[in-house]
């Protein structure tokens, strides 16, 4: 059974965060992105835990309540400090130095991608959902007849100091029927808003945006044997961007790509997901 507990790190934070499966286990750590929360991975955490892995689904800095630095100081935010929480959560998580399997959505999706090209020798194996490799994310806003930029105009009003007031307006309603306008399941709603749906946890989760313009991050290739799960559906993340990651992953890389799924896969087609997800798992034992 899921249980809610609180991860104290070395740093001081503390994060939220749904674990299942057995101690000792070969650790999953699963990032969800924006606008949701640990609750992404309902789903997968029964399963993995049931095929013996211990599966960690904090909620990430700034969506946790203890683990909130000031968002007006960017820097609390910036990419190498993403990154770090996640190596500080697998440590008291009791996977200090061992190898674990990384997973992320979205904004934790960017995230693994920052671990497994900072810590490859970390990692068994690296899952995405959505977010393709900076750099093919990177070549596809600049590709003069592609649509990528169009599809990622939100960032630019992250960016504005008004954003957070807007998306909570109105029972939050631009998050209810913009960011989340891809069939993700209304009780899904309200599980992600529990958490993000106060101006406390929204401005700290902007921040990541504010801080890291452009998505912009230095990563290289991967080494780590990576699985990229992609609806065509998506909204925000177009074919070029998803297609070219491809390029950037080397040598073990495979991509699965949902039909009629949007940006949302966890919310959307769970079990599918959760199905490549354990199976990848299942090629790359630690």
């Amino acid at each position: 059974m899921t249980e809610t507990t609180e991860i104290k790190t070395r740093s001081g934070l503390t994060f939220t965060a749904d674990v299942e499966g057995p101690v000792g286990g070969p650790l999953v750590l699963l990032l969800h992105g924006f606008p949701e929360s640990r609750h992404s991975w309902r789903a997968a955490l029964p399963a993995l835990a049931a095929a013996g892995y211990r599966a960690v689904a904090p909620d990430q800095r700034g969506y946790s309540p203890g683990a909130r630095p000031d968002p007006t100081d960017l820097s609390n935010y910036a990419f190498d400090r993403l990154i770090g929480d996640v190596i500080e959560i697998a440590a008291v998580a009791g996977y200090e130095g061992k190898r674990f399997h990384q997973v992320g959505h979205d904004w934790g999706g960017q995230v693994s991608w920052g671990v497994a090209g900072a810590h490859p020798e970390r990692l068994a194996s690296l899952t995405i959902l959505s977010r393709p490799h900076p750099q093919s994310f990177r070549a596809a806003l600049l590709k003069e007849d592609g649509d990528q930029k169009h599809r990622s105009r939100h960032h630019r009003a992250f960016l504005e100091p008004e954003t957070g007031k807007l998306l909570l307006a109105d029972n939050a309603k631009r998050l209810r029927d913009g960011l989340f306008g891809q069939g993700v399941p209304s009780q899904a709603l309200e599980d992600h808003l529990s958490v993000l749906g106060n101006p406390e946890a929204l401005e700290a989760a902007l921040a990541w945006y504010r801080s890291n313009k452009g998505l912009a991050a230095d990563i290289g290739t991967i080494a780590v044997p990576t699985l990229y799960i992609w609806g065509d559906a998506d909204a925000t993340v177009g074919p070029d961007a998803a297609y070219g990651t491809a390029d950037f992953v080397k040598p073990s890389f495979a991509m699965e790509v949902l039909p009629g799924v949007g940006h949302f896969v966890m919310d959307q087609a769970p079990a599918r997901a959760t199905e490549l997800l354990l199976a990848h798992l299942a090629k790359h034992p630690v």
